[in-house]
């Protein structure tokens, strides 16, 4: 539970423990703090922790992972990064969101090269069961890795509907506009400042539209280090095309407030090249949104009907889907409706569950009833 609080990954853990703490003797291994930090006392009272704070992809987890598990049925590894070195375990799980570092290997080092081959077949080889978020990523896994594909199993990821709804409440609105400097009319994205986000073509995107006599600014929602330092490349578009005061970066957000900024947005973009599932379309559908989204990888498999969809390599393209998006009300209901039908294919139960089935299985024992 290393990544527990990293966004997409993140997520899935938090989710997925409380289930798993209630039908089996479970011990995480992460930072022990933080584990305690996101989890009740009743939960963190049933479970052994096991403290590590090693860095990710790191020569110190090598060394001390094999160290620290202890004697067990099962080592579940939600990310690739399993250890390497003989461990305790009678079998592994791991979960592989996506094959994004394996489709990009021409843009690693050669040391990232090697050890992202090694490790993701090392991954799939030891591994008794292979969890993956879209079919997307299970051809990805079988295409990189030639692994057998009845070892790859799909389960869609969850939505908290109970997070993740509208609100317009009027009070709330103007305190958390105040909160994140948000204009009255804006185009949303949520997500961090990665290459592959896309970011880039989005703000020119966004000038096409100031061209066209759009008032909407855009808003970015995420880790504010490296949106307007760094080599992102960002600051240098804002600058070339003049968007300095159509650009709001807000930072992370409290988690209270992300379902107001979502509901409060004219839009939601999403213009990622390459994504394994994808969490902010689904949220901002919950929160009654229309969505305009990247047409690439698995994005179309998850949004399916619920979303317009844009080239995310052309910024003319991206433009016009926009406007054409924010101008028709007739399809901007549309979208609305379809999305809050669409997110009703995402729980964390149906997703829980799916889970379990596999694993106890795997124990060779059936569902609890």
């Amino acid at each position: 539970a290393r990544m527990i609080n990293s966004s997409g990954i993140g997520t899935y853990i938090k989710n997925i423990i409380p289930s798993l703490s209630n039908e089996y003797d479970l011990i995480l291994i992460g930072n022990s703090n933080e584990i305690k930090n996101v989890f009740q006392k009743s939960l963190i009272d049933n479970i052994q922790i096991i403290n590590c704070t090693a860095p990710i992809y790191s020569i110190t987890e090598q060394i001390q992972l094999p160290k620290l598990i202890p004697s067990c049925d099962i080592f579940w590894t939600p990310h690739i990064n399993i250890p390497l070195f003989p461990i305790k375990a009678k079998k592994r799980i791991v979960t592989i969101m996506d094959m994004f570092h394996y489709a990009h290997l021409k843009e690693l080092s050669i040391a990232k090269r090697i050890y992202t081959k090694v490790i993701l077949n090392r991954a799939v080889t030891k591994s008794s069961l292979i969890f993956t978020i879209s079919e997307y990523s299970k051809k990805e896994i079988v295409k990189y890795t030639r692994v057998d594909e009845k070892k790859v199993h799909t389960i869609k990821l969850g939505i908290d509907l109970n997070y993740f709804r509208r609100n317009d409440d009027l009070k709330k609105n103007d305190t958390v506009r105040k909160r994140y400097r948000l204009p009255q009319n804006y185009i949303l994205f949520v997500g961090n400042v990665k290459p592959h986000k896309n970011l880039k073509n989005l703000l020119i995107a966004l000038s096409i539209m100031k061209e066209n006599k759009s008032n909407h600014k855009l808003v970015i929602v995420g880790k504010k280090d490296g949106f307007i330092t760094g080599d992102s490349g960002l600051e240098e578009v804002i600058k070339a095309y003049n968007l300095a005061e159509d650009v709001i970066f807000t930072g992370f957000a409290d988690k209270e407030d992300l379902p107001i900024i979502y509901s409060a947005a004219s839009i939601f973009c999403f213009p990622s090249l390459y994504e394994g599932f994808g969490f902010p379309p689904l949220e901002a559908m919950a929160c009654g949104v229309p969505t305009a989204v990247s047409n690439s990888t698995s994005i179309p498999e998850v949004c399916g009907e619920a979303s317009v969809y844009f080239d995310p390599t052309e910024p003319e393209d991206i433009a016009r889907r926009l406007l054409n998006t924010l101008t028709d009300v007739s399809l901007k209901n549309q979208l609305i409706l379809k999305g809050y039908k669409k997110v009703l294919e995402y729980t964390w139960l149906n997703c829980i569950n799916s889970h379990l089935e596999k694993i106890h299985a795997l124990l060779g024992f059936g569902m609890r009833v």
